[in-house]
């Protein structure tokens, strides 16, 4: 779904941003080829000695590790199951999320504009909404992205997300709560209202890419293989590790830590590699495509730099292609989704944006020789 979709969700009826779930449909064609590199493949653990770590990121060990939802943890979901050994190579990734002084930076030199400031295209939006979807009035159909509404009293029914998410016209990166809002003296947030496509951008600039949802759980495991957390297993250390809702979502924001909604970064302690806000914060885009059924359906029992499933699919979003974001964000609590954990997954449509999505990057060794 384009943001256009998803605000074209809003307007219609009601707003499914993150209860994406897919139906995977991986092909015995790549399974074979995964078998058949496991037999051969020479893992790759530390950095190659000619190879010099790029300012601001690290290296990530190659290692083999459980990913998925763990068999101790009481929140896992049923599309994070079942939980399946993988092996991955070592790569570079960044040590906090892109900031806005760093997208800033991409967009002076190569006049970028993000998908929330462009102009709507009715003729596009409708290819990927249902058959028959009603045009809306012009004055609707205006660049922007969703905001989450912090005026929300009281919550009727935890699965209308009417309730607290808004499409706000002319928000975007620059303005990230919507017209009158700027990030002036924010260079250190990361940037949000980001869409696929934008940080795809962002990345062929800095001859970057974005992480597979594999490679992202090896960097959030840092030192670790079965780690249901960023710091441990212990989820009493949640509050002093990530930046998460606390309180009663969504009315009630205690902000015991200090920080309402989105935090700079380097606002917590990073994980045993020295990465930042691998938990909460926001949300970071994976270049995989997001599949609810894709776990259940892995014939392989060790899979080599998986690159995730060939088909997406959402039994809730069944008109849209969508890629899998990690890590929670500054909305997650217990009660709503509890995606502060390192197997949580969830789907968002490529060409869509919000205030508490945004993305890292990662470079491989090879990406860096070139």
């Amino acid at each position: 779904m384009r943001i256009y979709g998803y605000k074209l969700s809003l307007i219609l009826v009601a707003f499914l941003f993150f209860t994406n779930c897919k139906n995977d449909k991986k092909s015995t064609k790549n399974e074979v080829k995964e078998n058949e590199l496991s037999k051969s493949h020479q893992l790759l653990v530390n950095k190659p000695s000619n190879i010099k770590t790029p300012e601001g990121m690290v290296w990530v060990k190659g290692k083999t590790f459980l990913q998925g939802g763990k068999p101790n943890d009481f929140f896992a979901m049923s599309r994070e199951k079942p939980a399946h050994k993988v092996t991955v190579d070592g790569f570079f990734i960044d040590i906090t999320e892109v900031t806005n002084k760093q997208f800033k930076t991409f967009t002076n030199a190569t006049n970028y504009v993000t998908v929330a400031e462009r102009n709507i295209d009715w003729e596009i939006m409708k290819k990927e909404l249902p058959p028959n979807t009603q045009k809306p009035h012009d004055s609707l159909l205006q660049p922007g992205s969703l905001i989450f509404n912090k005026d929300v009293n009281v919550a009727v029914n935890m699965n209308n997300y009417n309730q607290w998410w808004t499409w706000k016209i002319g928000a975007n990166w620059k303005q990230p709560s919507g017209p009158g809002s700027n990030i002036d003296n924010k260079d250190n947030l990361p940037v949000v209202h980001i869409a696929f496509e934008d940080a795809l951008a962002y990345c062929e600039w800095a001859n970057r890419r974005l992480p597979t949802e594999a490679e992202w759980e090896s960097a959030a495991q840092g030192n670790a293989t079965n780690n249901i957390f960023t710091w441990g297993n212990n989820p009493e250390e949640l509050y002093n590790n990530a930046n998460t809702w606390q309180g009663v979502f969504p009315v009630k924001n205690e902000s015991i830590d200090g920080f309402d909604y989105i935090s700079p970064i380097k606002s917590y302690p990073p994980n045993s590699i020295g990465l930042y806000d691998m938990t909460g914060n926001v949300w970071e885009l994976t270049a995989d495509l997001f599949n609810e059924n894709y776990y259940k359906q892995i014939l392989s029992k060790t899979l080599i730099n998986p690159t995730g499933a060939n088909t997406s699919y959402s039994s809730s979003n069944p008109y849209q292609k969508e890629h899998i974001i990690k890590g929670g964000s500054f909305l997650c609590h217990e009660s709503y989704c509890a995606s502060f954990r390192i197997s949580a997954r969830m789907g968002m449509s490529p060409d869509s944006g919000s205030d508490h999505v945004g993305f890292r990057t990662v470079a491989t060794s090879k990406m860096l020789k070139n």
